[in-house]
This record gives C-alpha cells, sequence and structure tokens, in this order.
C-alpha cells in the first residue's frame, strides 16, 4: 500500500510520504579502519564499536540530516528545523569531538520539506561550501525546484541562489548527490521529472523519472545538462563516489518497462558517461516507487555497494564489492536480519572491508544496525546503534568519515507530538569507532 501525506502549515508546507510500511523504515552508517579478524577478536568480548554523543547545535522539531566529509577531514552537517511559521535548512561543522555554530544557508515559507527528499551540503578542497535544498514550485505535490548556493566562508554567507536544472516545469526535480570532484569544481546529479507522466500511454517508456548530472565550479561555471538514464524509479536516493583512478561511479534504483527495479551503476571517465549497468540482478518487480535507494563508496581502489531488495517478498539488505574500480562487482550477498527496512548507507575501508547500515524492524519498532562487513565472511557481529519505538523513525540515516571514525546522524523522538505541524523529531550524532582503535 502506498500512502501520500501532505499538509500546510501556515506559511510553509511539509510534504511526508509512507511507503510500504512493513517493508521499509530506516537507516544509517559508520565507520572504521581495521581488519575484520581484529574485529573478530572484540566482538567476543562485547560490542565492536565505542560510540560517543556529539550535541547537535539545533531546535527542538529539526529534523532530516545529512552528513560529509570536508577536504581537511572534518565532517559537514545539514538539516532542517523549524523557524516560526517558516523553515530553515542550517549546516554545522564539527573535529569528531563537538559542533561548531550553527549557520543559516536558507529560511522561507516555499522550503519544501520531506522525509526522503532532503537538503545536503559538501566542502571542496578549496574551502567552498556547497549546499542544495528544495523550493517549492506549484501548488500540486511534488512540483519543486533544486536550488544551489555557495559559501566562501565556511557558511555565514551564501551567494545567491540558483536552480540546478535547466528545466522550470513545474514538476520535481530532487533526490540530489553533490560530489567534490576537483579542487575548485563538483559534480550534481539528480532524478528529473520534466517528462514524469508527460507523454500517453503508447509512450510509457519515456514516461518517468530521468537521471541527469552537471558538473559546476565554486566560480559560477556550469556544464550542459548530461541525461544519464531516461527512466529511473521516481523517489529513491541517489549516491555517487569518485574512484581512486578519478571516474565518478553513481548508483541508483533504476526501473525497466517491466517494473522491475534494481540498482544500476553509470561512470564518468576521459570519453564520459557511461551507459547504465546493473550491479545485481535481484529481479525486484514492483509498481510503486519503494522509496530506498542504494549507497556507494570506494577507497583505494575497492568499491562497495549496499542497497535494499524485496523480490519474490523477501526483504532484503544485499552488498556487492569491486576490487577494480567499480567496472566489476562480485557475487552480491546478504547481510540483513530477518525484517530489514534497508535505507543504507555504506563507508569502504583501504582493507577491502565496509562499514554499513541499514534498520530492521521488531515487534517494538525499528532498531538502527551497524557492521563491519567482509567480501568473504559478510557480516559477522551487527551492532544495535539506535532503537525508536513503532510509529517512529529514524528517517534516513547519513555518516561521514572524520579520523578513524564516523560521524553518524539521524533522527529521532522529540518533546513535539509526531503530529505536531513542526514534526515532533530532533537530531542526534554520535561519533563510531572500532574498540582498540580509538
Amino acid at each position: 500500500m502506498i500512502v501520500k501525506i501532505a499538509y500546510r502549515s501556515v506559511n510553509a508546507v511539509v510534504k511526508t510520504i509512507n511507503f510500504l510500511s512493513e517493508v521499509l523504515t530506516t537507516l544509517i552508517c559508520g565507520i572504521a579502519t581495521s581488519t575484520l579478524s581484529v574485529s573478530n577478536a572484540l566482538a567476543e568480548n562485547g560490542p565492536l564499536f565505542s560510540v560517543s554523543e556529539i550535541a547537535v547545535p539545533a531546535v527542538d522539531g529539526a529534523r532530516e540530516p545529512s552528513l560529509a566529509t570536508m577536504a581537511d577531514g572534518r565532517a559537514l552537517l545539514t538539516w532542517t528545523e523549524p523557524l516560526g511559521q517558516d523553515f530553515a535548512v542550517k549546516v554545522a561543522i564539527s573535529d569528531g569531538t563537538e559542533w561548531g555554530a550553527a549557520q543559516t544557508v536558507v529560511a522561507g515559507n516555499d522550503l519544501f520539506v520531506n522525509w526522503a527528499d532532503f537538503p545536503s551540503a559538501i566542502a571542496l578542497s578549496d574551502g567552498t561550501l556547497v549546499a542544495h535544498w528544495l523550493q517549492i514550485n506549484g501548488e500540486a505535490y511534488y512540483q519543486y525546484d533544486t536550488k544551489i548556493a555557495l559559501s566562501k566562508d565556511y557558511g555565514r554567507t551564501w551567494s545567491e541562489p540558483f536552480i540546478l536544472h535547466d528545466d522550470r516545469s513545474q514538476r520535481e526535480h530532487g533526490f540530489v548527490t553533490l560530489l567534490p570532484t576537483d579542487v575548485d569544481a563538483f559534480t550534481a546529479i539528480w532524478l528529473d521529472g520534466r517528462y514524469y507522466d508527460a507523454y500517453g500511454p503508447q509512450e510509457v517508456a519515456e514516461n518517468a523519472m530521468q537521471l541527469r548530472a552537471r558538473r559546476i565550479t565554486s566560480g559560477g561555471d556550469v556544464s550542459e545538462e548530461t541525461l544519464l538514464d531516461m527512466r529511473t524509479c521516481t523517489c529513491c536516493q541517489t549516491s555517487a563516489v569518485v574512484a581512486n583512478n578519478n571516474d565518478i561511479l553513481a548508483v541508483y534504483r533504476d526501473r525497466s518497462i517491466d517494473e522491475i527495479r534494481d540498482i544500476s551503476i553509470v561512470r564518468s571517465g576521459p570519453v564520459g558517461w557511461s551507459t547504465p549497468k546493473t550491479v545485481s540482478f535481484d529481479g525486484w518487480q514492483i509498481e510503486g516507487c519503494p522509496v530506498n535507494g542504494p549507497a556507494i563508496d570506494a577507497a583505494d581502489g575497492q568499491v562497495v555497494v549496499a542497497w535494499f531488495t524485496a523480490a519474490h517478498d523477501i526483504p532484503k539488505v544485499k552488498v556487492a564489492f569491486s576490487s577494480d574500480d567499480g567496472h566489476t562487482f562480485g557475487t552480491a550477498f546478504e547481510i540483513s536480519g530477518s525484517a530489514p527496512s534497508g535505507r543504507v548507507d555504506a563507508l569502504q575501508q583501504p582493507d577491502g572491508t565496509s562499514l554499513v547500515t541499514w534498520v530492521e524492524q521488531t515487534p517494538k519498532g525499528e532498531t538502527l544496525q551497524i557492521c563491519l562487513v567482509d567480501p568473504k565472511a559478510g557480516c559477522k557481529h551487527p551492532q544495535v546503534l539506535a532503537a525508536n519505538p513503532r510509529g517512529r523513525t529514524v528517517g534516513f540515516p547519513r555518516m561521514a568519515r572524520v579520523g578513524q571514525g564516523a560521524v553518524v546522524a539521524w533522527a529521532e523522538p522529540s518533546s513535539r507530538p509526531p503530529t505536531h505541524p513542526e514534526g515532533g523529531t530532533t537530531v542526534r550524532t554520535v561519533l563510531v569507532q572500532l574498540k582498540g582503535l580509538n
């Protein structure tokens, strides 16, 4: 069952989707830099990871966190919080011990605030911060543009925003990945709805969301758009990484004419973007969007992709590893328990292991799981990072590398009731480290 809920708060529109409630929920990720043999020895004596709280400089009602690692090794956090009857997008920077002062990127009564499609920010090597958010451009559901702004002073002031995409139609443009690709440039990858529901019933192949990309410099130079895939899943997050050979690897949930929605990968190299390639054929046939995108990460030629599937009505979190910069992947395998709901994240380690997070459903609610996954041994010692009561969600947790650990961010229940027009959540962050290395 697919349920769409939208409500209008005096001056601000907040839209929330709940899809496949028994199959999907949430996830998150952390990091470590050790071998699996060390982790096995540690796990025998208790939890594998140490977890340290980092207080977030956000107000009650904060939601939808996103994280990125800066070029200097610090973490950059983005979130949305209520501001009177409006909303504001905020950023803060941390060295892994505490967050600096919150800085406002944008505030207004026309922000599109959504649990699955939300703002993010990255840092370029030249010190420029880049942020994106969603701005309503129509009266119907899911009519919004993606706006971009840049900061040269670590978020204290921001440039005049501009629209990421050329299309100006009142349709959906979102699920953005921002990826630093040069000292002074980044690549943006997004789902574009300019042709969604624009064709007749005999032209269904083109009647879908598209995957598009473009390169933008910190000086404001914008390249032409590139169409990467003309038919993708409607509302699953995208993910991208720069491989060791400097190719860009982007993963997303694809959509065939027969409604097979497996994970595909495209790469950008010296000759441009490749054609899409399936990471692993699951054969998940589903006529609605599961709101559950993949995650990709890379380190020293090693690449990991993690994703959720419910092919044949069996929910699983799966991973696949590559040892050749993502040109080929080994056989995918399952790492989850009996009731996963996906929303994964992953961090590839130089030793070949990967830290993966996902959410499992329990009779009492949901648990946020983290595990150090080995390409051969799989996930042996999953650890619970957080637990939320039934009816509450951690959203789409995110992570970023910091030193020998990772900052992990997710949403938790706050003092506000869940029916409050400004939400009943707060943002929580922790530093996760492998015991024995911190």
